[in-house]
């Protein structure tokens, strides 16, 4: 456990959304300030986005490997902070173990870019052969108790491709936080909205996000990042005292919504991908948010050591430390 272990509660907020009504895309992608010379390499990017859609799977997770490592090599900040998440999550592995986790989760990345590309442009009857989805059965059955569904799950490199699996048989909302470069935020909501049949919602939008759970939709929502101390309280994640959002138990308190748990993983070999929808928590909300939080967290861990690589571990998940306690990334 943590020597800085504590149960201080404190506050953050994100979520994302899913339904059963089918909209028409509203996004708009043609802007003429798109046309700048400034967005010419996005442009270029997701050209290339395009053409790695294309390719064929096996080639896909070859040149997607071979690029992450690549990155891995050159993004020497990133690096560090997945090395560093590595060897508090996993102390009990040795350095030459943790090191080749590190590189696998750096080839896991790169697989992601492709698997994001996939998820935007690749046809159904593409990826149909590739994914194996089980527990639909539990998704439907909280749906249909008409409070809406919080669908929960965590940063995976999967998570693109895994949701886009999802709504072969529930379109969702994504609630989500919007990106700073408005025509990739363009293309990222308009695909994403395109998929999923149904609009994406600000992570502010608490209002829209009432309404979809009162219409008995279901929301994505990812509570494994740090958002700071605002609305979250430090609960165990991988035996270090983690700054965690509580908004799961307090959505579920507010709307009377379900928590549906899901988990995508891709498999090894060119086997392609499974998505994992678990039965709806019982008992939750407690009544205990703290409870709640590091039950979430437990669940989420059991879920993370099964491909520990395909976690999001560049991300600085323990940057909020308790009162007193220093900072464990020395970049």
């Amino acid at each position: 456990m943590d020597a800085c272990q504590g149960e201080a509660a404190y506050n953050s907020d994100s979520v994302f959304t899913d339904h059963r009504t089918t909209v028409t895309t509203r996004t708009k992608l043609f802007n003429w300030h798109f046309l700048a010379p400034r967005n010419w390499p996005i442009w270029l990017g997701l050209g290339l986005m395009k053409l790695m859609a294309a390719l064929p799977f096996p080639w896909q997770l070859a040149i997607g490997g071979q690029t992450g490592r690549w990155i891995g090599k050159i993004a020497r900040r990133r690096r560090r902070i997945a090395e560093i998440n590595l060897d508090l999550c996993f102390s009990e592995l040795s350095p030459i173990q943790r090191a080749l986790l590190l590189e696998e989760h750096f080839a896991a990345l790169g697989i992601g870019l492709f698997e994001t590309a996939m998820a935007w442009w690749a046809p159904d009857e593409k990826l149909r052969g590739l994914a194996r989805v089980e527990g639909v059965e539990h998704l439907q059955q909280a749906l249909d108790r008409g409070k809406g569904v919080i669908l929960l799950t965590g940063h995976f490199t999967t998570l693109e491709l895994g949701a886009r699996f999802i709504t072969w048989h529930q379109p969702f909302h994504a609630m989500y936080r919007p990106h700073k470069n408005p025509l990739y935020e363009a293309v990222m909501r308009r695909e994403r909205e395109r998929r999923s049949r149904l609009p994406p919602l600000a992570r502010e939008d608490l209002r829209g996000l009432l309404r979809a759970f009162k219409r008995g939709r279901a929301v994505w929502y990812a509570p494994d990042q740090n958002h700071g101390i605002r609305n979250s309280v430090f609960v165990p994640f991988f035996d270090i005292s983690t700054c965690t959002i509580t908004a799961t138990s307090r959505l579920a308190a507010l709307s009377g919504a379900s928590v549906v748990p899901y988990f995508p993983r891709r498999l090894p070999g060119t086997v392609g991908y499974e998505v994992v929808i678990l039965p709806a928590l019982e008992d939750f909300p407690s009544g205990d948010v703290t409870a709640d939080t590091r039950r979430i967290n437990e669940l989420l861990e059991q879920h993370i050591r099964q491909a520990p690589e395909q976690y999001l571990w560049v991300h600085r998940r323990f940057k909020t430390r308790p009162p007193g306690c220093p900072s464990l990334y020395h970049l």
